[in-house]
């Protein structure tokens, strides 16, 4: 079986999920194949998509949250966003002729705007060819994007059953969807004792806070690392900054009276999430399966107006996170935290009910069954 995976780089989260979905389905002896389809378009509209992308959510995020919420209320003014404009032109005949050489059975796509570029491709273009693949798309965070809605694949991928009602009010037949999870690394489904996991990270058997900043850098974390140091609570604070290297250089200066160790970019972390004892991180769609995955209790800060701010809503309301805020900083939340028993067994509990450790082999098989 061949199967083609669409992704766009805007945020690091599609490709992760592409990653993720690919491995599995080659571990299977399937033949899959990831494609950037506006890098494999046009580079420079790519690098302009995902440039325009990160400015928008990082310097200008109440204008990101603004157009995110007029594309909700379907009030978009006539506006276009960059993938309409190749969907209007021929360049949309370079992606049109990888498919016909390549010969898909399914098409997975897992931004928004991929499955808008092969539903353009699928009704104008490929109306006398009859390619007979299927189409998936994978909707990666607690909430579907208006976007979406604008897009016609044979299926939907969700992360929870409990996004039905919303699926349907967008015109999405429940028949179409498929609530397995935001495919996510089958080692977030791994079981590590705390102290196991801490020995491998060598640093002390004591509790533990995990500060991610997300692959954008978005958010002031300096200042949640700040606000941790007040607590009169003991507890150490693990770092992990990624590719943000300003960051890492920023918390590395820092004079703390509580014990941190700061990462960069790594590999593992899910070793770091099994070490942890909460996880404070912007709530994006794969760091947030992650940690369901884990069980790991969610503080939840700096959402990206938007889909971030859809997916503080589900949690929240699930049970499943909580939230810091300007009148209830991390200090705060994490005493809240250590200081109740019972909220923080709720907290696990909602997170693995949430949890869906096993998504990317639940479409993996599906997919391999062919019998959509």
């Amino acid at each position: 079986m061949k199967i083609l995976i669409l992704s766009i780089t805007a945020g690091h989260g599609h490709n992760q999920t592409a990653n993720a979905a690919a491995e599995y389905l080659r571990s299977q002896g399937a033949e899959c194949e990831i494609l950037d389809a506006l890098e494999y378009i046009n580079p420079l509209l790519s690098e302009s998509v995902s440039r325009s992308y990160l400015m928008s959510t990082k310097y200008s995020p109440r204008i990101y949250g603004s157009i995110y919420r007029k594309a909700e209320l379907r009030d978009t003014d006539g506006m276009r966003t960059p993938i309409m404009y190749i969907t209007d032109n021929i360049l949309a005949r370079k992606l049109q002729t990888y498919l016909m050489d390549f010969k898909p059975d399914t098409v997975v796509c897992t931004h928004a705007f991929s499955a808008l570029l092969m539903t353009y491709i699928n009704k104008r273009l490929m109306r006398r060819e009859r390619i007979p693949f299927k189409t998936i798309g994978i909707i990666t965070d607690f909430t579907i994007h208006p976007y979406w809605e604008d897009a016609d694949m044979d299926f939907y991928v969700t992360a929870s059953e409990l996004l039905e009602n919303q699926a349907r009010k967008k015109g999405i037949s429940p028949h179409r969807i498929l609530p397995i999870g935001i495919p996510i690394h089958p080692k977030f489904g791994n079981k590590i004792k705390k102290f196991d996991a801490r020995k491998t990270l060598k640093i002390p058997d004591i509790t533990t806070v995990l500060v991610m900043s997300g692959s954008m850098g978005y958010g002031n974390v300096v200042k949640v690392i700040e606000d941790l140091d007040k607590s009169e609570m003991d507890f150490q604070i693990v770092s992990v900054c990624g590719s943000n290297k300003r960051l890492k250089k920023t918390i590395d200066n820092l004079e703390l009276n509580k014990p941190i160790y700061n990462h960069g970019f790594v590999s593992n972390v899910d070793e770091f999430m099994s070490a942890a004892d909460c996880i404070i991180s912007k709530p994006g769609g794969l760091t947030t399966s992650e940690s369901l995955a884990k069980g790991l209790p969610i503080i939840m800060v700096n959402p990206i107006p938007g889909q971030e701010d859809r997916n503080v809503e589900f949690l929240l309301n699930n049970g499943a996170a909580m939230k810091i805020s300007s009148t209830f900083p991390a200090d705060e939340a994490i005493f809240h935290l250590f200081a109740s028993r019972v909220g923080r067994r709720n907290l696990r509990i909602a997170a693995t009910m949430l949890g869906k450790p096993n998504a990317a082999k639940d479409l993996g098989d599906f997919i391999l069954r062919g019998t959509f």
